[in-house]
């Protein structure tokens, strides 16, 4: 009897539990590749499953094995709506990114110009959701690396988002500039928290856009150092941080920016999750 796609689907699934892995990751790569919705898995899970999609999935089931990631299989991730492409020189965008870049729409005037300059940009996630929902705000990038530029860049294109991309590190190359919104998703984990990385994540991801020195703190430290110069007067500061940081990165901003609000914003897990440095009258907006 020919065997079925849930047949074949589950026990992948349980095979990749079997060694510690997420098991529904197959599935997922499985459904993407397919471009099948939840409806279409209902309708067709019992069905006989043809050649190509079994030697797909035991393909796909080897680079699971090997912790490579399903979205660097697939080549691409969703992020506030967009499909952006990922590579092993990009770091994978996160949903508790999607959550900065929302507090940053939310907080700051949507009728206005502004200048908004994305440090770390990677895929370009940050930025391009910004510059897609705020078509008025003039929006630059910035990374050290020239692969994940290259990256951000192709991203920008093909969803025709109107960017500016300098390479070099933190603000440096955009230092000369005046900026109303600084943001940031840097490299916050420590030597300290490596080892407790999903394998994953540790083997797969650019060591450059997850790891930073000094208990996770020193890109931290470099933007407080160097945004006080280029951050215009009414400007804003918006940054991702690790779980634990939230006090250690609100003192360094607020030390930076003693005429300025500092607080820390939970994440929709209850989790310290962003640092926003305000003008005191736009805190509450």
């Amino acid at each position: 009897m020919a065997k079925t796609y849930r047949e074949v689907l589950s026990r992948a699934s349980s095979f990749l539990e079997t060694k510690g892995l997420d098991g529904y990751a197959i599935q997922y790569l499985f459904l993407q590749r397919k471009n099948w919705q939840q409806l279409d898995w209902l309708l067709q899970m019992d069905q006989p499953i043809l050649r190509e999609d079994e030697a797909q999935i035991a393909a796909d089931l080897e680079q699971l094995l090997q912790h490579e990631p399903p979205q660097y299989l697939l080549g691409y991730e969703e992020f506030y709506g967009h499909r952006l492409k990922v590579t092993p020189a990009t770091l994978i965008p996160r949903p508790e990114t999607e959550e900065l870049v929302e507090n940053c729409l939310t907080k700051l005037p949507a009728d206005q110009p502004l200048r908004v300059v994305d440090i770390g940009t990677g895929t370009g996630a940050i930025a391009i959701a910004l510059k897609l929902a705020r078509p008025q705000w003039a929006v630059s990038a910035v990374d050290l690396s020239a692969e994940a530029l290259a990256v951000a860049k192709e991203n920008a294109a093909a969803l025709g988002a109107e960017i500016r991309f300098f390479q070099g590190d933190t603000l440096e190359p955009v230092a000369d500039q005046q900026w109303d919104l600084i943001v940031s998703n840097p490299p916050y984990i420590s030597a300290e928290e490596w080892p407790l990385m999903d394998i994953s994540v540790r083997e797969k991801e650019p060591k450059m856009a997850l790891f930073a020195q000094e208990q996770g703190l020193a890109i931290y430290k470099q933007l407080a150092q160097q945004a006080p110069n280029c951050l215009a007067p009414n400007g804003q500061m918006a940054l991702e941080i690790g779980f634990q940081q939230g006090l250690a990165v609100q003192q360094l901003f607020a030390a930076a920016f003693p005429n300025k609000e500092v607080t820390v914003v939970k994440d929709l897990a209850g989790q310290d999750r962003m640092v926003f440095v305000s003008h005191p009258q736009d805190v509450d907006k």
